[in-house]
């Protein structure tokens, strides 16, 4: 008689969706003491107190990567090891093909003149006069976040960069990528039994938890985007690659301005003719396609 062990079988996408927020609760709690810990040893109580202050800069790095991490990577990894047993079973990590990377760099490439004209569309959204206040809060909420990204992107030398490529596009990447696409995406499919639901569901999701609602466009695009190289591709390795290249292209055109003396607050993105926003969006679907065809072959 054969004992061959049975493939773990999965719970419901609503029971991995309740799972999922009970270890976001549970992972942000338990890294944020630590986190907290080790700020207090390096800067003391008055940097914890303090966070959001230029001189406690090296607080600001830690406080952000242990969030990134505790509510978005840990809790990601355990519904995968609970669930399947296997994370990369799960995820789908197998070794990526350096052919697919190249067709996800081509995407990113391509599609950046178009995700700069919906960047352009969403700075201009207004409100009628009764919800004006909505308008001022989202503007308030906005110049929050561009005031502590400036600073973090303040620069001012190799090690500062090295530390920002970590910070805002390695863990991000891989965090966000695990817990977006990976399980919320993954478990929206479960539940909706349609991956194109699920891919704009969880891409609304992606977008609107970064508070940052005059960048929600572009930024619910590119969600879409990676949510559909997840699919297509069965690896999450490539929408993380393809995140990951998003923000450290960012990254190094900050990192570009300071060496240069070029002040980060005035930075603008590409401007284009109407042609190449439509030159731009059309490349893109051609990438799309073309990483569609050779990936689900």
């Amino acid at each position: 008689m054969d004992f061959i062990p049975q493939e773990r079988e999965e719970n419901s996408g609503i029971v991995q969706l309740l799972r999922l927020v009970m270890y976001v609760m549970g992972s942000l709690l338990l890294v944020s003491i630590i986190a907290a810990l080790i700020v207090v040893g390096i800067y003391g109580l008055e940097a914890l107190m303090d966070s959001d202050n230029s001189n406690y800069i090296g607080s600001m790095r830690i406080m952000l990567i242990a969030t990134s991490i505790g509510i978005f990577m840990i809790p990601a990894l355990f519904l995968a090891y609970t669930e399947k047993g296997s994370i990369k079973k799960f995820y789908g990590f197998d070794t990526p093909k350096v052919s697919w990377l190249a067709m996800v760099l081509l995407i990113i490439i391509v599609s950046m003149p178009f995700l700069e004209w919906t960047v352009a569309i969403n700075q201009k959204m207004t409100f009628p006069g009764y919800l004006k206040w909505l308008g001022d809060w989202m503007r308030h909420k906005e110049d929050e976040t561009a005031a502590i990204t400036l600073l973090l992107l303040d620069m001012k030398g190799i090690m500062d960069l090295v530390i920002n490529i970590v910070m805002i596009a390695i863990v991000p990447a891989v965090a966000e990528e695990l817990m977006f696409r990976g399980a919320i995406q993954r478990s929206f499919t479960k539940i909706f039994n349609n991956p194109h639901v699920a891919i704009w569901c969880s891409a609304f999701i992606f977008s609107a938890i970064h508070i940052q609602f005059f960048g929600f466009l572009p930024r619910f695009l590119m969600g879409a985007a990676f949510g559909y190289i997840y699919f297509w591709s069965g690896s999450l390795w490539y929408a993380i690659f393809g995140h990951f290249l998003n923000n450290a292209y960012a990254v190094c055109v900050a990192w570009y301005m300071k060496k240069n003396n070029l002040p980060l607050s005035d930075a603008e993105g590409m401007h284009f003719a109407w042609y190449g926003y439509l030159i731009s969006f059309a490349l893109s679907i051609l990438a799309f396609q073309y990483f569609k065809k050779q990936t689900t072959k």
